[in-house]
């Protein structure tokens, strides 16, 4: 049993090392004038639709959640629901992100198709594995961070750029946080439970009253 959990151990390093390791790569290797005009759009849009197949889809769930707790309204849009009747959810001022590994994705191929026909003036923003992919080629805004070896036995599996995709995400979606100069009591106003709650809300009364706070909280 020891050898296994030993062999195991090893494994799990070795992978997570593997994750860790493409995305410092992808880091090195990202553009900062796509990056800028990403956020910049992501920031003035009215609202962002987020849509992606399968795993991916997965992170632009938690993508679309993220930018709402932090001030930008965001939904998820399935590409298989958007062609029968939710693609009307794009309005003028929204931005679309569209995520594919390979970038080969029919079905958000399809989505895009369809969102530009519906909002002309849409700003399309592609987050992929591939620059020469044919999501690549109509996207407004392509951020590409490359090819990423998966750690799976197969080769198959997408995790190790889930990660790298994930990240990349979250960057965007603190950026654009920062951007808008968003507040704890901002926060707080959108996390009205819960732990993150308490702690945006006793944030915001430190920034509004200072060290009075502290003060009073001492005495309570």
């Amino acid at each position: 049993m020891e050898k296994e959990e030993t062999a195991v151990l090893a494994r799990v390093r070795e992978i997570l090392l593997i994750e860790a390791d493409a995305i410092v790569w992808s880091a090195k290797n990202q553009g900062g004038e796509k990056l800028a005009v990403a956020v910049r759009v992501l920031s003035e849009a009215a609202k962002v639709v987020i849509s992606g197949m399968g795993k991916v889809g997965h992170v632009g769930r938690r993508f679309a959640a993220t930018l709402s707790s932090t001030g930008t309204p965001s939904v998820f849009l399935h590409p298989a629901e958007a062609a029968h009747g939710d693609l009307g959810v794009l309005c003028a001022g929204d931005a679309l992100v569209v995520l594919s590994n390979s970038g080969k994705t029919r079905e958000v191929l399809e989505l895009v198709t369809g969102a530009t026909g519906l909002v002309p003036a849409l700003p399309v923003i592609v987050v992929t594995g591939t620059a020469t992919s044919p999501l690549a080629k109509v996207g407004t805004v392509v951020l590409c961070y490359g090819k990423i070896k998966e750690p799976c036995p197969l080769g198959m599996t997408p995790t190790a750029s889930i990660a790298v995709m994930s990240a990349l995400l979250d960057a965007l979606a603190l950026c654009v946080m920062e951007r808008k100069g968003f507040t704890a009591s901002a926060y707080s106003q959108r996390h009205h439970s819960g732990y993150l709650g308490q702690r945006a809300r006793a944030e915001a009364r430190l920034q509004q009253y200072g060290p009075a706070v502290k003060t009073l909280e001492k005495k309570q």
